[in-house]
């Protein structure tokens, strides 16, 4: 009997939700009449308070006393000008900001003045604010819930059972508070936010960016956090770490201790998950997107996002186990550090700009990317005397540890390889397409996917006797033996509905992918458009064959924002938002 991929889900899901609404008393007009301003750009939430309509924008917060007919901006004091929420309590009016110097601003005369109300909320992207009784929740983009009850005096953290960091969205119903979130699915609390259950019956989706295998555990870094598997991946348990940001991006094990990679530092658990510390200090920026263990060193390769906690980005060093850090970056021309590889006293570290060679530690580095004709190195692996690469342009071998490189993409029918494996003198690739195989060090590939339907495959990793995959929806496992003893050819299944997916990766610098699937042949368009509703971009405009379809959109000339994608296929319609961080 044949065996294919078969699917491996951590318990999260994925909710689509409208932060705030505003409703007015006036009967329902015949037709909608535009209004002078506001000029914040785009305009995220609305509020109501007496006479008074707020808006939220991307560039602070606006009034109208006269319905909408001209507006004032009400932003003084209100250093986080994103502003993605209100709430109304009283004479109190809540907004809650996205960005490093954002959080929870209060105003308490009608946007007049803003002062910031967000001690104890550890983490400063807060999309959505909601109050119930003399209990006001802050719902934020990477840490959960908090909870304040004297106003926005102070904050505690009330996440416990909140599989999900990102929360999008509240909603309060009598004594129950839901929170929908990003990945996660909808929770409800009914005891104030002490704790939450998941509500979510069939939400299953869950994108899963790093894999672990440490001992008899398997580990998935996803958007919501760390789930642990003892059992191959049949079941999983949450095993986060705490209430700090859950976006996990990178895993490394040295013998009893895990190291999580997130976008808000490094944590360390000692006890497979049950409990994390934070492992950050001298860790100037936080975005950690690589972790790799050399002897008694560990490194953690980061991001410098322009504006962003700390500065610098690049590679750091600790000698401690993340009890503290040092910078290691010296002749490291770029400062966004995507993977690591450790081949005896050579460490290699690929970057946007190439591959890196350190021979010292990472005390100095040297490039080691002649031949490497596509500079954004997103995965490293060693296999015997071989070191690969797989970049935004297929894999690339060498055989002198980084001194040259040589095109090994023959057969690679999807040329963006974001993560790689080795098992043997066997190779496998990651892609936007699926899995490939190689069995003779990347000469030919072959395609592996039977029975991968989510086949945007971001992490790797191979235990006992089977390789399992981390896509945009979960995590799967395949036998080994099955994939290396048989041939595939390409998919022949085709698309039952039309879909536009959430560009990966995200927030991104410079390049993401988007990808959408076509029942049926259809005249497609595919643009990027600014937040003023200009379109900076035409990826696609033409007639497509039914299929699945990934296009790379590259924002170098753009600016550092949001914007937003729109495909057009026949009858079917559908807008996201995408992030460029530089």
């Amino acid at each position: 009997m044949k065996i294919s991929w078969r699917r491996v889900p951590p318990k999260a899901g994925f909710l689509l939700a409208v932060f705030c609404l505003f409703t007015n008393t006036n009967p329902l007009h015949s037709q909608w009449i535009q209004t002078n301003g506001p000029y914040g750009g785009d305009v995220y939430c609305f509020a109501v308070s007496g006479t008074n309509l707020f808006a939220g924008t991307g560039d602070g917060v606006f009034l109208s006393t006269d319905n909408g007919t001209s507006w004032t901006r009400a932003s003084t004091g209100l250093t986080g000008t994103y502003v993605s929420s209100f709430a109304v309590s009283g004479t109190n009016l809540f907004a809650g900001t996205y960005g490093f110097s954002g959080g929870v601003f209060l105003s308490t005369d009608n946007g007049t003045s803003w002062t910031q109300a967000s001690t104890g909320v550890t983490y400063p992207f807060v999309n959505a604010l909601a109050v119930s009784g003399t209990n006001l929740f802050a719902g934020t983009n990477g840490a959960g819930v908090f909870r304040s009850t004297d106003n926005g005096t102070s904050w505690t953290w009330v996440g416990t059972g909140l599989t999900s960091g990102e929360v999008a969205a509240f909603a309060v119903s009598g004594t129950n508070l839901f929170a929908g979130t990003k990945v996660g699915g909808v929770f409800r609390s009914t005891n104030n936010g002490a704790s939450w259950t998941a509500a979510s019956t069939g939400l299953t989706h869950s994108s899963v960016y790093a894999l672990a295998v440490p001992g008899t555990n398997l580990f998935a870094g996803t958007m919501v956090g760390v789930f642990r598997s003892t059992d191959n991946g049949t079941s999983w348990t949450a095993a986060s770490p705490g209430s700090t940001n859950t976006y996990v991006h990178a895993f490394a094990v040295s013998g009893a201790n895990l190291f999580a990679g997130t976008g808000y530092g490094v944590f360390l658990s000692t006890d497979s998950g049950t409990s994390w510390t934070a492992a950050s200090t001298g860790l100037t920026y936080p975005f950690v997107y690589a972790l790799a263990v050399s002897g008694a060193n560990l490194f953690a390769g980061t991001s410098y996002v322009p504006g962003g906690i700390g500065h610098g980005g690049g590679v750091f060093r600790s000698t401690d186990d993340g009890t503290s850090w040092t910078a290691a970056s010296t002749g490291l021309t770029s400062n966004h550090v995507d993977a690591f590889a450790v081949s005896g006293a050579n460490l290699f570290a690929g970057t946007n700009g190439g591959v890196f060679r350190s021979t010292d530690n990472g005390t100095s580095w040297t490039a080691a990317s002649t031949g490497l004709t596509n500079g954004e190195v997103y995965s490293l692996a060693i296999s015997g005397t071989n070191l690969f690469a797989g970049t935004n342009g297929g894999v690339f071998r060498s055989t002198d540890n980084g001194t040259s490189w040589t095109a090994a993409s023959t057969g690679l029918t999807d040329t963006y390889i974001y993560a790689l494996a080795v098992s043997g003198t066997n190779l496998f690739a990651g892609t936007e397409g699926g899995v490939f195989l190689s069995t003779d060090n990347g000469t030919s590939w072959t395609q592996a996917s039977t029975g991968l339907t989510s086949t945007l495959v971001s992490a790797l990793a191979v235990s006992g006797t089977n390789l399992f995959a981390g896509t945009d929806g979960g995590v799967w496992r395949r036998p080994l033996s099955e994939m290396i003893t048989s041939v595939e050819g390409l998919p022949t299944d085709l698309p039952t509905h039309f879909s536009l997916k959430q560009n990966y990766p995200n927030p991104f610098n410079p390049s993401t992918t988007i990808s959408y699937d076509l029942p049926r042949k259809s005249q497609v368009r595919l643009a990027v458009f600014n937040a003023l509703g200009q379109q900076v971009a035409s990826l696609v405009d033409g007639e497509q064959q039914a299929g699945y379809y990934d296009v790379r959109f590259f924002g170098s000339g753009l600016a550092s924002g949001a914007y937003f994608y729109r495909l057009q296929a026949g009858n079917f319609v559908e807008t996201k938002r995408l992030l460029l961080l530089k």
